[in-house]
This record gives C-alpha cells, sequence and structure tokens, in this order.
C-alpha cells in the first residue's frame, strides 16, 4: 500500500498537483518512467555552495544516493562487528520461516506501486481517456476498503488461521491485480475493493502469524524483535530491487505488466507460506459483531493497548499524508533551485527513501543489542520524526532555492525513522496487544489512520502541501505525546535518576 500511495502521489504531483509552469510543459498522460527519469538544467547549485560539474537534479539525487549507500553499508558493517552473539535457535527458526515469505509479498505490493496511476490512467471510459479525478475515485475506494472491511478481516484472520489469511491476500491481491487488463470501470472499481480488503490481510495475518509462532516456541523478545528489524531492513532492498523490474515489466507488457509480474510473486508466496508455515489462531470463531466488540473492549480498557493503537494511527496515518505529499513539495523546491525547467527524478529520490529506510532498521537492531527498551528507543525516533515533519512544513512554505537542501534533509530524517518505526511497533504490538485477538485490534486501529488519510486527501485544496505537512507533524506530535505516557507507565524513572532533579528543586 505504501509503494502505490508513494507513486500515485508522484504521477498526480505530476499531472495534477504541480506548479502551473511545470504543468504547462506535461502533453497528455504523464508516464511514470519519463517522470523517474529525471533531467532538467539549472548549471551550479550556488545558493547552496554547492558547484558541481554538470550539476542538475539527477546529479545530485545520485550523489545522495551514493553517499546514503556508502553510509548504509558501514552501518551494516559496523552493525556485524559489534555484534558478538550468534543468532539464536529460535531466531534462525523465525527467520528462515518467515522472512522468505514476507519479502515475497512485499515483492508484490512494492511492484504495483510505480505505476498504479499509469494503468488506470491509461484506460478510456466512454471514449474518453480517464481523468485525475476518476484515478483519484479508483484511490480512494481501496483505501476505503481497507478501513471498512479490516475489523472483519482480522477476525477471520484470527478465527480461522493466520496461514490461511496470508494465502487468502495472495489470492484477493492476484485478482485484483488481474483485473487491471480490463476496460471495464465496474471491474476496475472492483479489482480496487478487493485489493483493499487484501491490503488489510497484508497487515495484519503475516505479523499475527510470526507473533504466534514466537510464542509457541516460547522465543525471547530479543529473538522477535531481531526478526522484525530484519524484515524491514530487507524490505527496503526490496522496494528498490521491485522498482528496477517493474520498469522492465513495463515495458514488454505495458502499464499493466508490473501487475502481471505481482502474480508471480503472490504465487511464490503463497507456496512458501503453504511450505513453510505451521497453521496457528487467535480468538475462537465468534459472530463477527462479538469478537469486534469484544476486542473494542479488551483494546479500551488496556491503556497500553490504546496508547500502541492511537501511535499506530497517528505515524501511519502522518506517513501516508507524506506519502503523499513530498512529490509536488521536492518538485517545487528543485524548480526553484535549478530553474521552471528541471525535472524531478522522482525514482532517484525514492531509492534515497529506501536507503534511508534501511538505516533506521539497521539502527533498530543496534538499539536492540544494546539492550534499550523498545518504548524508549520509539520516543526517540517519535521526537526525530515530529522535527523533521515540522522542519519540512516549513521548508515547503519558502520561496528560497536554498528551500531543497532543508526539505531533502528533513524528508531523509523522517524516512530514517520510518525504517526504526516498523519494527519498533512490531515488537510493541507483540509485547501488549493480545494473540487472541491481535489481527482485530490491528485493523480496528486502522480506521483512524484511514480516515486522517482521507480527510487530507480530500482537503488539499484548501490545505496545500505546507498545511498537509503541518497536519502530519501535529500527529507525529500527538504520537510522541502517547508513547511518552506509555514509557513513562513500563518505565519509571528510578529513585536515582530522579534525584538530582529533586536536588536542584531544593536548592
Amino acid at each position: 500500500m505504501r509503494g502505490i500511495l508513494l507513486l500515485f502521489a508522484v504521477s498526480s504531483s505530476s499531472s495534477g498537483f504541480a506548479p502551473q509552469s511545470r504543468l504547462a510543459r506535461v502533453r497528455g498522460r504523464p508516464a511514470i518512467t519519463a517522470v523517474r527519469g529525471g533531467g532538467g538544467g539549472g548549471g551550479d547549485f550556488p545558493s547552496l555552495g554547492l558547484v558541481v560539474p554538470g550539476s542538475s537534479p539527477n546529479a545530485l539525487f545520485d550523489s545522495l544516493f551514493v553517499c546514503l549507500a556508502v553510509a548504509g553499508v558501514a552501518s551494516k558493517v559496523a552493525t556485524r562487528e559489534t555484534s558478538s552473539e550468534p543468532a539464536s535457535v529460535d531466531q534462525q527458526h523465525l527467520m528462515r520461516r518467515f522472512l522468505p515469505v514476507f519479502w515475497l509479498l512485499r515483492a508484490a505490493d512494492w511492484l504495483q506501486g510505480p505505476y498504479f496511476y499509469e494503468v488506470y490512467a491509461s484506460k478510456k471510459f466512454n471514449g474518453q481517456p480517464a481523468s485525475l479525478e476518476m484515478v483519484s475515485r479508483l484511490f480512494l475506494a481501496g483505501f476505503a476498503s481497507t478501513a471498512i472491511a479490516g475489523p472483519g478481516a482480522g477476525r477471520l484472520v484470527d478465527a480461522y488461521g493466520r496461514k490461511l489469511g496470508t494465502i487468502a491476500f495472495c489470492a484477493l491481491y492476484s485478482a485484483a491485480a488481474l483485473t487491471t487488463r480490463s476496460q471495464s470501470l465496474a471491474t476496475l472499481f472492483g479489482g480496487r475493493v478487493v485489493s483493499g480488503v487484501g491490503t488489510s490481510l497484508l497487515f495484519s495475518a503475516p505479523e499475527a502469524w510470526l507473533v504466534g509462532e514466537a510464542r509457541r516456541l516460547g522465543a525471547s523478545d530479543a529473538a522477535l524483535g531481531a526478526t522484525f528489524g530484519a524484515a524491514f531492513a530487507g524490505d527496503a532492498v526490496v522496494a528498490i530491487l521491485a522498482g528496477q523490474l517493474a520498469s522492465a515489466a513495463a515495458t514488454v507488457r505495458g502499464p499493466s505488466g508490473p501487475f502481471e509480474l505481482s502474480v508471480g510473486f503472490l504465487a511464490l508466496g503463497a507456496v512458501a507460506a503453504a511450505g513453510l508455515w505451521r497453521e496457528n489462531y487467535g480468538g475462537s470463531a465468534k459472530a463477527e459483531g462479538d469478537a469486534i466488540r469484544e476486542a473494542a473492549r479488551i483494546a479500551l480498557a488496556d491503556r497500553r493497548i490504546l496508547l500502541v493503537g492511537l501511535v499506530q494511527a497517528l505515524f501511519e496515518g502522518a506517513m501516508y499524508v507524506f506519502v503523499l505529499q513530498w512529490p509536488p513539495a521536492i518538485s517545487r523546491a528543485t524548480n526553484l533551485a535549478f530553474g521552471p525547467d528541471a525535472l524531478v527524478p522522482f525514482g532517484k529520490v525514492f531509492s534515497c527513501f529506501m536507503v534511508c529506510c534501511l538505516l533506521g532498521a539497521t539502527a533498530f537492531g543496534s538499539l536492540q543489542r544494546q539492550a534499550v527498551p523498545t518504548e524508549r528507543a520509539t520516543l526517540g525516533m517519535l521526537s526525530a520524526a515530529t522535527a523533521a515533519m515540522f522542519a519540512a512544513a516549513c521548508s515547503a512554505l519558502s520561496s528560497t532555492p536554498a528551500s531543497l537542501a532543508a526539505l531533502a534533509a528533513a524528508f531523509f530524517a523522517f524516512e530514517l525513522c520510518v525504517g526504526l518505526y516498523f519494527p519498533s511497533i512490531g515488537t510493541l504490538r507483540s509485547k501488549y496487544v493480545p494473540d487472541a485477538h491481535r489481527s482485530v485490534i490491528m485493523n480496528l486501529f486502522g480506521i483512524p489512520l484511514n480516515a486522517l488519510v482521507i480527510s487530507v486527501f480530500l482537503s488539499i485544496k484548501k490545505l496545500g502541501v505546507p498545511g498537509a505537512l503541518f497536519v502530519a507533524s501535529t500527529a507525529l506530535a500527538l504520537a510522541t505525546a502517547a508513547m511518552a505516557v506509555l514509557d513513562k507507565a513500563t518505565h519509571p524513572p528510578r529513585l536515582h535518576d530522579t534525584a538530582p532533579s529533586a536536588a536542584a528543586a531544593a536548592l
């Protein structure tokens, strides 16, 4: 879903939300490969104090990618050198069974992202090309489907099996992908609804299976955290590779080619899950309404679950707002820095983001090995994410060429926090959310998440890009406050930690 949102935003910014000077240069429907290719002149970069031969947006983001990649490799090498303890038997068991399936499913999701806009924009209805408004409606149909079907899908996953739920996701997502060959609007909308239901399974069933398997084995929280860290570190690499495969498939088969290719990865994921995973379950097969009400009651009765859920809803809501707004923000800043004819190499910017995610996931592993409490590490990450998003919002208001440097730095910092977030929230959910209702509770907190994103999406003309980023920074600040409460409740200050402040107060 994040990949689809990200590249939908790229494409829509190219055709609908970009500055008018850039929009005037677009003839017809934008091809995503052309957008990703970038280009454009602009000479040197004097406003930032940089003078690069043949300077251009392409050269700039190529250089940034190389620097980030070197930092990523160095961090991985340093992590291995400081990790003297071998992986436990339980950790090896979890990784061997979970990671191949997880990465195959994520590859399928990332494959579809780059061509989500183009595959629907290439359709004709009543002899007319699909408008941006129509593509937006298709996008919102999938998002609304995820929000509405999520709790019910989670109840079925807990009752009838997480392995079965993962295989069902593969079947639903495959069916939805194949509908992209159709020219029927009703079929396309049906595919988006089915895809939305599948997305709710993707973001609950595999994680619920992993936690259930870890509990069956009696694996430690450290082993589970290490598995989450490895999963999302690899996911960043998978995203970059999937983008290249998507481009190749689109060259051969057109914009629906990546969707067709994703079906192969989904089939492999289903076979891998069937062969590697032992089925596990959550709650009993109660009536849907009763199961959802019970899960909601449990979540509301335990403040720790409620706080974790608030962090999930607020951070991921802010993340999806960011995903929808960074392309027009970067486009504007690039035009200010390099001139009105400069085009943004979105694919290269995306690759930089993924390396930042890899750095964040690597940092999570290091913090785990240093026995830093996950609550404390997540609190620090959320504070940094709030500051980065606020800085990005302020930079988006600027009309100076130097805003590109500040904006890129803020976005990179936020993506690093995203890399830290996913293994952190997975570890926290495994710690506080009861296994019997895990999938239902995770999807219940998806409702406010989706409501936030849809509200911002529908209000974007009033908010503008800076306004949307300020909304995201506010959501992150609220998530930080929720995590501060959880951290204080689970790791209260020790007496000797408060003594200095008490002495200072006495003086």
